[in-house]
């Protein structure tokens, strides 16, 4: 028996009567208004996406910490590690020129120095699990966390680095 709830080439032709015309079907774009690809790479939409995954990886570390099973408050200190990820590259952004020949190895040396933050952070609660400061569980929900955060704040430099009218310079 034929399911009568998917559009089938009946259902179509129906549609074309209806309109009285064999025109295209498809949604009608409004002049003046964005299309919706187009509307889901403002700025706005970008910051409320980047600050919704802040949420989340926060969410995932406060469970870390909270939960009445784990009940330790060790992996909080990875909040550290999300101020200070950032700090080496907006410094070498300040400093150097996209023209300077030195520019090339500030940047090597401040991604690096983020590398170095970035990989303690997904350290710090392994190490913490190891010496049984924390259980497992926490330190799973805190690298999940982790990776939550420091994927938003690729993001965030993604979005806002760049040198045009909105960027996070201007904060």
């Amino acid at each position: 028996m034929e399911n009568e709830s998917f559009p089938t080439e009946r259902h179509k032709c129906d549609l074309r009567a209806l309109h009285g015309s064999s025109r295209n079907l498809e949604p009608h774009v409004h002049p003046g208004r964005p299309s919706a690809p187009e509307a889901l790479q403002t700025p706005e939409t970008a910051l409320i996406s980047l600050s919704f995954g802040g949420a989340i990886g926060l969410m995932f570390l406060m469970l870390g910490c909270a939960l009445p099973i784990y009940n330790k408050y060790w992996p909080l200190f990875v909040l550290f590690f999300y101020v200070l990820s950032p700090i080496p590259y907006c410094i070498a952004r300040r400093l150097v020129d996209d023209t300077d020949a030195m520019s090339n190895a500030c940047k090597e040396l401040a991604i690096f120095l983020t590398t170095g933050i970035v990989v303690s952070a997904f350290g710090l609660p392994i190490v913490f699990a190891r010496a049984h400061l924390i259980e497992w569980g926490a330190c799973a929900l805190v690298l999940t966390g982790n990776t939550v955060i420091f994927a938003t704040i690729l993001g965030f430099f993604l979005v806002f680095g760049s040198n045009d009218d909105f960027s996070w310079q201007q904060w």
